[in-house]
């Protein structure tokens, strides 16, 4: 694998709120499973799109959306312009497949993430 010329950027969904779900979950975990995490992270900095198994791939027939697997947490999120990669939901995975409301969660707040920055751009 490839080293890309400059490390990507890790944006964490925000919600209307201003809440940063993504962030308070990963602050609630316990030091060794938000250390797995953030390492796991580096790597999609370093890596970038080329990042595959075992730390990251896509989620089958749900594109752009991507998972990052660092061990039982699960990190939902896509590329977006300029070498960015936005994070929109974190769970522990518990069974062999990632769980639809897991995706369903993670497509709304892509879309939403998706609505509010191309209001910003008209």
């Amino acid at each position: 694998m490839a080293l890309q010329s400059r490390p990507w950027r890790l944006s964490f969904y925000v919600d209307g709120r201003g809440r940063n779900p993504v962030r308070e979950y990963l602050d609630g975990l316990p030091l060794a499973e938000r250390v797995d995490v953030e390492e796991t992270m580096k790597l999609l900095r370093e890596f970038g799109v080329l990042l595959r198994m075992p730390h990251a791939r896509p989620i089958t027939g749900h594109a752009p959306l991507w998972e990052l697997r660092p061990g039982a947490q699960r990190v939902l999120y896509f590329a977006y312009t300029g070498r960015q990669f936005v994070l929109l939901h974190t769970f522990r995975k518990q069974g062999n497949k990632t769980p639809i409301q897991e995706i369903r969660l993670a497509e709304k707040r892509l879309a939403e993430f998706l609505e509010e920055h191309d209001e910003s751009t008209d």
